[in-house]
């Protein structure tokens, strides 16, 4: 995955999706919390990164980025994020130096000194040579990741390509294996390694048949093109969880006027920044479906906290806590959400609602999605055409759109003010689509 944050790039583009370009230039600026220049080279930055994954961009100057970073309506093939990860991930220099390593490596196994001198020799006069900190620096990176490994046997130790799960599968499983990412890609999540791996195979695929390219013969459309950015921080943050160490970082609300602040080096052009200085110490990372969003759960100075992952900024790993103490947080935090329907933790409450049951011989597709979705609720009463479900939750926020996705075949029976709220809702509906001729 990526060695650098790209916090800027990330806030920048989830404005651009939520926004579709609306905006103008200083109104980003205010919005990410940078200057219009500092906006100015961000574009130029995103647009050559448009121009190196995507092809050339349109010849009309004046073209927005919106229109260059476009979205089709069924495959969305190559999201934002991944284009960044591609583009952004490496330097440069490493970018040159590592792909000359694997190279060297697709042929036979080397030692590390072995690889510096092969650098040395085939690196351009002008380029900058590195040195054997700097390559056994690009082994570790490239043996964390995955690609290559360490062969048994005693020092120097000798590297080689981890591709025996290529070369051991045949053709048609390695088409298989291509469609079976493809679509849990596009279904599960997270998405990115998953569209790393997906473009691997690819990428094999063309080296090994020119003349067979791989076929797409699915068609997916994305409903939350932001939970992908949000990926930006999910490894690092899960990195954090295993090596049970607290993180900080620059937190901006959902109700912030700003989503991003600028690390200011310079004391001269110091600013004061909208964001929340925080250290926290991550447990658990969460997705929630219904609305496409990540969130991070932590314990921290006041107790349990809830962080939405798309205003966090700048995180860094701290201090690490000792395993007991770790221990006795998830513990805390299981106890605090063992009613709630995602991560609430507020008070329980006995939700209370009656489901009807499709017409007479249909498939009970109602029963089925509430005892595969209700989780620890129980049915208590049925009849033919209905049956009645109680569960406990933390408060009614989390569970009001599993309830109201089900439209006509849900009734809210309790709480009380539960049920008010949605025949409120409904009503409201109801009065968005009256019709206001009466012919029509």
């Amino acid at each position: 995955m990526a060695r650098e944050s790209f916090d800027k790039e990330v806030q920048f583009l989830r404005l651009l999706a939520l926004t579709s370009g609306a905006y103008s230039r200083q109104q980003f600026a205010e919005r990410l919390g940078i200057s219009v220049h500092t906006f100015d080279k961000t574009i130029k930055r995103l647009k050559e990164i448009v121009g190196t994954v995507h092809g050339q961009l349109p010849e009309e100057q004046g073209k927005e980025l919106s229109e260059a970073v476009r979205y089709s309506y069924y495959d969305c093939a190559d999201p934002m994020l991944l284009f960044l990860f591609r583009a952004k991930s490496l330097k440069e220099s490493e970018s040159e130096r590592i792909s000359m390593l694997l190279a060297a490596l697709n042929n036979r196994p080397f030692t590390a000194m072995e690889l510096l001198d092969l650098l040395c020799g085939q690196l351009p006069a002008s380029s900058a040579q590195p040195d054997e900190k700097t390559v056994r620096s690009d082994l570790k990176y490239l043996e964390e990741v995955g690609v290559i490994r360490k062969e048994a046997g005693p020092r120097p130790y000798r590297y080689r390509l981890d591709n025996e799960f290529i070369m051991q599968l045949s053709e048609e499983e390695l088409y298989d294996l291509y469609d079976f990412v493809d679509v849990m890609t596009h279904t599960q999540v997270p998405s990115v390694q998953g569209y790393m791996l997906r473009d691997g195979l690819k990428k094999h695929f063309l080296r090994g048949a020119a003349d067979k390219p791989a076929v797409e013969p699915f068609l997916y459309k994305y409903h939350y093109y932001s939970r992908i950015l949000d990926e930006a921080h999910l490894f690092p943050l899960i990195q954090a969880i295993r090596s049970r160490r607290k993180v900080r970082f620059l937190y901006f609300s959902p109700k912030a006027d700003k989503s991003y602040a600028s690390k200011n080096t310079n004391p001269l052009f110091e600013r004061e920044s909208s964001g929340r200085l925080e250290t926290a110490l991550p447990l658990k990372v969460v997705y929630d479906h219904q609305y496409g969003r990540w969130y991070m759960l932590a314990s921290g100075r006041e107790g349990i906290r809830k962080y939405r992952m798309e205003g966090m900024t700048q995180i860094e790993e701290d201090a690490a806590v000792a395993e007991t103490e770790f221990a006795d947080k998830l513990r805390e935090l299981e106890e605090r959400t063992r009613f709630s329907w995602l991560i609430d933790t507020g008070r329980p409450v006995n939700v209370r609602a009656r489901f009807y049951n499709p017409g007479p011989g249909e498939p009970n597709f109602v029963k089925e999605r509430v005892l595969l979705q209700g989780q620890w609720g129980r049915i208590t009463e049925e009849t033919d055409d209905r049956f009645d479900f109680e569960i406990t939750v933390n408060g009614t926020i989390e569970i009001r759109p599993w309830l109201r996705s089900f439209g006509s075949s849900c009734e809210v029976l309790e709480p009380a003010g539960l049920r008010r709220e949605m025949i409120e809702e409904w009503k409201e509906l109801q009065a968005r689509y009256e019709p206001v001729r009466e012919n029509i």
